[in-house]
């Protein structure tokens, strides 16, 4: 079909050159020439003579048409440039490589089939009218991420055009963080991001970068397609978690038993069992790839974007990000943007780790880098405080903000008001530093849901079962099970589960054994009260009373 569509591009091409009448040819063409398809032979051929006649070169601007048409079907997929029959594109004004009309678009997920579907048609609506700039911006967005998201999804056998479920997640913006503290372009919780492998603590936020957040969300979408079957089921698992889509599954076998494929979700939908995030969560994703791929169609013009490329440069512990630029011969905007998930304007104090500098720099900038001086480099200098100082003291000194001194100085203990015992050591970093550091909660904050709250968790992994972890953490398969009000002893990959503490059904099972044992006091209180005489009744009655107020 690639191909197919590929040699349908040329022709037309090709055919727009050679519009003139065919003149004999003495010696064949050198060079590309349009090519022949079956039964083309005869329409090759002089009505008089019977002799073969040849195309005439492809003029080398058209040949550029085409050459770009190539690279864009690469990149892209059918997300191609559409090339006039003038050899033109369809809008001079605006840029040749985002707002030319795909020749046929087409998705590798089910979209046509769900486009008049209520919920999809609204969501269509939706990002075509009010939400129209809002909707572009995230489109614009996406595109220096596109190639990256749709090599790695192709990689890990995920449907392409699954690239528009970041759309619905975050808008393609690394540093996006939900209202639960889920992070990132993929938008994962801390535990979950653990779990598939991505670094997440004061230095680092591996969610927040591009290329790792796409693998492990790839990874994520695979298991969980193994696990239900659907693309469309997994979507919703990714949003709302396995372990209700499972439930609900289970709950409406009944109700679902003519549903197959991806019109799985939309049955599920219809039994109200999921919450109304997820119940739209499908549909934004089916309404994003029917516009995405034909932005034009509905009036929204793109610009071309480089795509999201670099080059790594291995560097020492606590180096500052801005003697990377200054060895690379880059802005340190720029390398801010290319390492998201660098948090404070430096590699860890413990770490050494691979930087990202632009695509071709990376040989001139070691060379570079290991002629800089050490006050250039290193990005912290330690201050031992003395009698009286506090962080407000070293912070105004050093023309910075006690939060920002506070960043690099995270298990730092002070007094009440900042003050400092003498001899403490505090990290200052260089103004460079702080220059490049975003300004991020503690990675680590994280909102768990009501069943997991103020517990220990794990992110199950592939081929892991609740007897391995029970071992792992030193307790038994029935307590895990019966932290996590499991019936049975399963479990899936990138499931949640608690491993310590209480859940919210112990926790309410406590409670209500404990209002039991209050209403029994209670009541043994008040028969005891009335076979008591009038005195001990006065004393009685207190006893009553805080019995009945607990």
């Amino acid at each position: 079909m690639r191909l197919r569509r590929l040699l349908d591009l040329t022709i037309i091409v090709c055919a727009a050159a050679c519009a003139r009448p065919l003149t004999p040819m003495i010696a064949p063409v050198t060079g590309p020439s349009a090519p022949q398809l079956p039964g083309s032979d005869e329409d090759s051929r002089s009505a008089t003579d019977g002799e073969p006649r040849l195309p005439p070169p492809v003029p080398d601007s058209v040949r550029g048409k085409v050459d770009l048409a190539i690279q864009a079907l690469d990149l892209f997929d059918d997300s191609s440039i559409a090339v006039s029959a003038g050899g033109e594109t369809p809008d001079d004004s605006a840029p040749a490589s985002f707002n030319a009309r795909p020749l046929e678009p087409s998705w590798d997920i089910e979209v046509r089939s769900f486009v008049t579907h209520e919920r999809v048609d609204r969501y269509i609506q939706l990002f075509t009218g009010t939400a129209r700039d809002r909707f572009s911006t995230w489109l614009q967005r996406g595109r220096a991420y596109e190639p990256m998201i749709r090599s790695t999804f192709r990689a890990r056998g995920v449907p392409e055009d699954m690239y528009y479920l970041a759309a619905v997640e975050s808008g393609y913006d690394p540093h996006a963080v939900s209202r639960a503290y889920a992070v990132g372009m993929w938008q994962f919780m801390t535990a979950t991001a653990r779990g598939f492998g991505l670094r997440v603590d004061w230095w680092l936020d591996e969610r927040r970068d591009p290329m790792k957040a796409t693998d492990a969300a790839a990874r994520f979408l695979a298991s969980l397609k193994d696990q239900f079957g659907s693309f469309y089921l997994a979507a919703a698992a990714y949003n709302g978690g396995p372990g209700r889509v499972k439930r609900g599954l289970a709950r409406h076998a009944d109700d679902m038993e003519e549903s197959s494929g991806e019109d799985s979700f939309f049955a599920l939908a219809e039994t109200g069992y999921l919450r109304t995030e997820t119940l739209n969560y499908v549909p934004q994703l089916i309404a994003a790839a029917y516009i995405g791929k034909d932005p034009l169609r509905f009036g929204i013009a793109l610009d071309s974007s480089p795509p999201y490329v670099y080059d790594s440069l291995r560097v020492p512990p606590s180096t500052a990000l801005a003697a990377v630029a200054r060895s690379a011969g880059t802005p340190l905007a720029r390398i801010r943007e290319l390492n998201p998930f660098i948090l404070r304007g430096l590699t860890p104090p413990a770490d050494s780790i691979y930087v990202r500098v632009p695509l071709g720099t990376a040989i001139g900038a070691e060379s570079v880098f290991v002629t800089l001086p050490d006050s250039e480099r290193i990005a912290l200098r330690p201050h031992k405080a003395k009698k009286g100082d506090t962080m407000a003291r070293i912070a105004s000194a050093n023309a910075i903000s006690v939060h920002q001194l506070a960043w690099y100085n995270p298990r730092l203990k002070t007094g009440k008001r900042g003050t400092l015992t003498a001899g403490q050591v505090v990290q200052v970093p260089t103004a460079d530093v702080v220059l490049a550091a975003f300004d991020v909660p503690d990675p680590a904050i994280e909102r768990y849901g009501s069943s997991v709250r103020g517990a220990r968790t794990h992110v199950v992994r592939r081929g892991e079962t609740l007897g391995g972890i029970a071992r792992r953490y030193g307790t038994s398969v029935n307590t895990l099970a019966k932290l996590n009000g499991l019936k049975r002893h399963v479990i899936y990959a990138g499931q949640t589960i608690v491993v310590s503490g209480s859940s919210s059904r112990s926790a309410t099972r406590k409670a209500s054994s404990a209002s039991a044992k209050s209403r029994v006091s209670a009541k043994k209180s008040s028969t005891s009260t009335r076979k008591a005489t009038p005195q001990s009744r006065k004393t009685a009655a207190p006893t009553g009373k805080a019995a009945s107020s607990r």
